[in-house]
């Protein structure tokens, strides 16, 4: 029987395009196999990915499709002998030329880390204040993490044992499964070192609000699953989309109701936050982390609806 692979990749993507073609020529030699979930594309990605040797899994559409559900499917399309190490990624992203001999090598050296993460960096970040907002989003400290993104190198036999990510998960999978992991004694790494590019594409406030819309649906979701102690997952950037997104404005509205222009007096929280945040995150991040509440609150109270009628709410996607 001949040994497992060292190395082996996992994609996922929908009409990413020339994108699709770039994350799969980005991929070093040594890697492999490399798996391609799509779902549902109609702009040829299918072929072409085979074209570029990779080995294609489609998504039967007629069951919900989530980016979870689409990294397992691609997991499995491994086979019976599970890799050393698999790196997930989005197909908008490429790899970084050294990224999986850095990964690899710490992985090797770290035998009780079950993830390695390094910099993702927004491929085109002059293009749109959305698009450096991602940028600023990810650049996040080196060191022991509590979870990783959607790029990551992983380790085969983890994964496979934490059962991989949770497939009913519309968003915010990579969280919830490095939970699991580290509450069965694995540890997650990020790594000083570069990782991938990604391609955001956000160039309408639109798309920002669908994506922040999204978080807030994470929030509530991972706050309903493992929000008990002593983890308390996603509880805090709940009650601050609760808080700021929805509590603030109904009590300045019923306020205005009830005792009337004094009320308006809550308006100032607005700022007062802004000046609070701004000489740490510079005045855009700040703005838009405060106004981003209100798209998070939106997605928390359409998580917690779907639960009380228990309907299912599909993806929401920003492009």
């Amino acid at each position: 029987m001949s040994d497992p692979p060292k190395v082996a990749a996992v994609l996922i993507g929908r009409n990413e395009g020339a994108r699709l073609l770039a994350a799969l020529a980005s991929i070093p030699g040594e890697v492999s196999p490399v798996v391609y979930v799509d779902s549902g594309s109609t702009d040829g990605s299918v072929a072409a990915a085979e074209a570029a040797g990779a080995r294609v899994v489609r998504l039967d559409l007629s069951r919900p499709f989530t980016a979870a559900r689409a990294r397992n499917e691609g997991f499995a399309a491994l086979g019976a002998e599970v890799p050393e190490y698999v790196q997930f990624m989005d197909g908008d992203c490429t790899l970084d030329p050294g990224w999986i001999g850095v990964a690899r090598r710490f992985l090797d050296d770290h035998p009780q880390v079950a993830v390695a993460c390094g910099r993702r960096r927004e491929r085109f970040p002059e293009a749109s204040v959305y698009n450096r907002l991602c940028d600023a989003e990810w650049n996040t400290p080196p060191g022991r993490a509590l979870a990783c993104g959607g790029d990551a190198l992983m380790r085969g036999a983890a994964f496979a044992a934490a059962g991989g990510y949770d497939p009913g998960l519309i968003a915010g999978e990579e969280p919830e499964l490095c939970l699991r992991l580290r509450a069965a004694g694995w540890e997650i790494w990020r790594l000083d070192a570069e990782m991938t590019l990604h391609d955001a594409a956000m160039t309408r406030f639109s798309q920002w609000w669908r994506r922040t819309r999204r978080a807030g649906h994470a929030f509530a979701e991972g706050a309903a699953l493992h929000g008990a102690p002593p983890e308390r997952h996603f509880r805090r950037e709940t009650r601050s989309a609760l808080a700021w997104g929805l509590g603030l404005p109904a009590a300045i509205l019923l306020g205005a109701a009830l005792a009337g222009p004094w009320a308006l007096v809550l308006l100032l929280a607005w700022p007062a936050q802004f000046l609070r945040l701004a000489p740490r995150l510079g005045p855009t991040r700040a703005a838009f982390l405060i106004l981003g509440k209100l798209p998070e609150a939106l997605g928390a109270m359409e998580y917690w609806w779907g639960r009380l009628t228990r309907t299912r709410r599909g993806l929401i996607e920003y492009k």
